[in-house]
């Protein structure tokens, strides 16, 4: 979630640390700062707010020096303020370290820390790294990191300086991602790639418990425990213009946009004309081990869980075996009955979603199979898995996701179509039609997007409700709650989705006169169904957009208005018709003047419990 920056090299360190940090605003932060070695010693400086407000007060203060850290935070340990934001010190001014993650034992630390005579000015955890490192140092600062990170407990990645040693920047790694970038005579320290972009293409990616060693001169890994170790170096191969808005007022309007690229990227190389009709080259399971699972797991966070929820529909159908999808912060604590027989699927579009790793590792050591879904080359969920699938959406840097979904069913869609030809639970002439209806989903995408506008009105019609509600049925309930999900977070307009079917069950209680409903009828079975549950709603003052595919009955008849998305088959329709609902969400936000891009709140990737 927070975003870590650091440069050791011959060029003043202030402004690269501040585009670094830019860089690094998607992932959500509520304060910034920033820490240089200059010839007076450490100096620091940070502010809550946003990256604007912290060169401002730099203006004032600029901080001359060639090595440097800084950090933007999403506050967990204490509330956003100018005390409890990065980079922290020790009472000397020697040590200053910026944390993503969080110290669980930090209460213990602290109490001991104080009574050697330390001083805390903060409410965070990272304040006692700062005091624990000082407390261990005798003349070596990667010693002195090594000693304080035996203490520590929990999650951390780390970006340490000290102005007893300022020819060196010390990084540690433990559940957080933390990545070395490699240049010449200069070396970087991020917690995401575009951080560093601009100045090197090949970097380190530290695994958990390794750390780094920057000089001007090189960069030395080893263990915690001080093993020397070597790495081979990733080239990064994307371009930073993918990150830059290209003429779209905002980065998720964008993204939304990009999804019938995304949808090609997805399924380029992956579709055949006949068996096996699916190819995933990248994947070790058998068709020999596939057959062996007697049941599949999905475990994700938030639009990663309602993905998972359509991947549990689809490969129930296909595969023909039971599937439990599951939150990843519940899944692990209530004892899942997990045996060599489970594969267990985890969906994370970084790949580092703190909750969904911890499940994962509770899944292996539980002896299941663990299939990774991601984003992220390189990420720990695709290092740590047995079996990756990449999404191949492309970086995607607003909040609120939308084509890291709707790529995630893409993906969960050839999975089970795979799982099922492996156990010969479909036959060729149900697969056929299907594979031929996922190629035409890109230009299906495409055609959907052109109608935008006519979300753009309704948006606004709906913009300054209090309330609104998303229905449906079947596979439409997880996409009602997917499109609830993103009105929320970014308009904050509340919203409930709701299987139509329980309406009835207390929910008709909230529906008064002109209450606005979205009620999604995508899928033929329960079409009917879902028109009554329509009227019922209609019949208390509710004002209904219905959400129907082409060559359906017409909707407009029963809802107050409708939109139609390209026919395609039934279980398919959910990586179309979340697209109007993406809009949506995007529209009453611009509608209401919101921030878009960094809803109030929340983080991109949210690497603690």
């Amino acid at each position: 979630m927070c975003g870590i920056m650091g440069y050791i090299g011959g060029k003043p360190s202030q402004h690269i640390l501040l585009n670094g940090l830019k860089k690094l605003e998607y992932r959500g932060y509520d304060s910034a700062g920033i820490a240089v070695c200059t010839e007076q010693g450490l100096k620091v400086v940070k502010s809550q707010g946003r990256i604007l407000e912290l060169e401002n007060r730099l203006q004032d203060e600029e901080l001359a020096g060639t090595i440097g850290i800084g950090h933007t935070r999403w506050a967990t340990h204490g509330r956003p303020s100018d005390l409890n934001s990065h980079p922290h010190t020790d009472n000397d001014m020697k040590f200053s370290v910026v944390h993503n993650g969080i110290i669980e034992n930090y209460l213990e630390l602290k109490e001991e820390l104080s009574g050697q005579g330390a001083q805390f000015v903060s409410e965070t955890d990272t304040e006692v790294v700062s005091h624990l490192i000082a407390a261990h140092y005798d003349g070596d600062i990667v010693k002195a990191v090594q000693a304080a990170t035996k203490r520590m407990r929990g999650a951390y990645a780390l970006a340490v300086l000290s102005a007893h040693e300022p020819d060196k920047l010390v990084a540690v790694r433990l559940h957080s991602p933390l990545i070395i970038g490699i240049g010449e005579g200069e070396h970087f320290v991020g917690s995401d790639i575009p951080a560093i972009l601009e100045h090197t293409r090949d970097v380190y990616i530290l695994d958990d418990g390794e750390m780094a060693v920057l000089a001007r001169e090189g960069v030395e890994l080893m263990t915690i425990e001080g093993n020397l170790i070597a790495k081979t170096p990733l080239r990064v191969n994307w371009d930073l213009a993918v990150a830059e808005k290209d003429g779209y007022a905002h980065f998720m309007l964008k993204e939304i946009h990009e999804q019938p690229a995304a949808y090609r990227r997805a399924l380029a190389g992956r579709l055949l004309t006949g068996y096996p009709w699916v190819y995933l080259p990248e994947l070790q399971l058998t068709a020999e081990r596939l057959r062996q699972f007697r049941s599949v797991h999905i475990v994700a966070c938030g639009t990663a869980y309602h993905a998972g929820l359509v991947g549990q529909t689809a490969i129930e159908r296909w595969a023909r075996l039971p599937v439990l999808t599951d939150v990843a912060s519940e899944y692990r604590y209530r004892q899942p009955l997990i045996t060599p027989e489970t594969l267990v699927i985890v969906v994370s579009q970084s790949g580092e979603t703190a909750d969904t790793l911890a499940a994962m590792r509770e899944a292996r050591r539980q002896g299941a199979h663990v299939l990774a879904i991601t984003n992220v080359v390189g990420s720990t969920a695709a290092r740590e898995a047995d079996d990756v699938l990449f999404t191949c959406a492309g970086p995607e840097i607003s909040v609120a996701s939308t084509k890291a979904y709707t790529t995630q069913l893409l993906v969960l869609y050839l999975f089970a179509l795979h799982m099922a030809c492996a156990r010969g639970t479909l036959p060729a002439e149900e697969i056929g039609p299907i594979v031929e209806a996922l190629g035409r989903l890109p230009e299906q995408a495409a055609a959907l997007l052109e109608r935008a506008d006519d979300v753009a009105d309704y948006a606004q019609s709906i913009a300054w409700q209090e309330h609104l509600f998303f229905i449906g049925r079947g596979a439409d309930y997880a996409v009602a709650m997917e499109g609830s999900l993103k009105l929320k977070e970014i308009s904050y307009i509340h919203s409930e989705a709701y299987a139509a079917g329980e309406l009835k069950h207390g929910t008709l209680a909230l529906i008064e006169e002109g209450t606005p409903v979205v009620a999604l009828a995508t899928q033929p079975e329960l079409y009917e169904k879902t028109v009554s549950n329509i009227k019922e709603v209609i019949a208390r003052g509710a004002q209904v957009l219905g959400i129907a595919a082409a060559g359906q009955p017409d909707l407009s008849v029963h809802a107050h208005r409708t939109l139609t998305i390209p026919d395609t088959h039934p279980m398919l329709a959910p990586a179309l018709a979340v697209i109007p609902l993406q809009l949506l969400a995007y529209y009453a936000s611009v509608t209401l003047g919101h921030d878009v891009d960094k809803p109030r709140n929340l983080a991109k990737s949210v690497t603690v419990e």
